[in-house]
């Protein structure tokens, strides 16, 4: 089969196949093997798109990679409680955060400017009104 672009699932596999056989050889033809390699890579890209992730999800998973604490958030996203908010989807990424979260941690800035995944929870409870105590005439004098 000679290198083509891959229009048809059939020669997808057939692309499949040649890019296996070769790196079945004791000393392939590197060439041969990039061009093929482009060619499945590039057919993948078209037909088998992957999203991106959530940005609080990136955001979680680059605190595993690293061993993160919600702590260590703290001088990208300004205080333990906008940490706090932003991980429980109670607080929109800023665009302050999201720069610094990109410069800092190195996640993708289209990964944390897309619309989360999960709606965030922006409302603030009501709480119920406080009572002021009744006032009392003073006596003067």
């Amino acid at each position: 089969m000679k290198p083509k672009v891959l229009k048809t699932e059939r020669d997808y596999r057939a692309a499949l196949a040649r890019v296996e056989y070769l790196m079945e050889q004791p000393s392939p033809n590197e060439d041969e093997l990039e061009l093929w390699s482009l060619l499945v890579g590039t057919y993948e890209k078209e037909r088998f798109p992957i999203a991106a992730p959530d940005p609080i999800e990136a955001i979680r998973f680059r605190m595993d990679q690293d061993g993160l604490a919600p702590a260590d958030l703290q001088p990208y996203l300004q205080s333990k409680s906008k940490v706090s908010e932003v991980l429980n989807r109670k607080r929109p990424l800023s665009l302050s955060m999201i720069r610094a979260l990109h410069r800092g941690l190195k996640i993708p800035a289209e990964v944390l400017v897309q619309e989360p995944a999960a709606p965030y929870a922006v409302g603030r409870a009501k709480r119920p009104a406080r009572k002021r105590p009744a006032s009392t005439p003073s006596a003067r004098g």
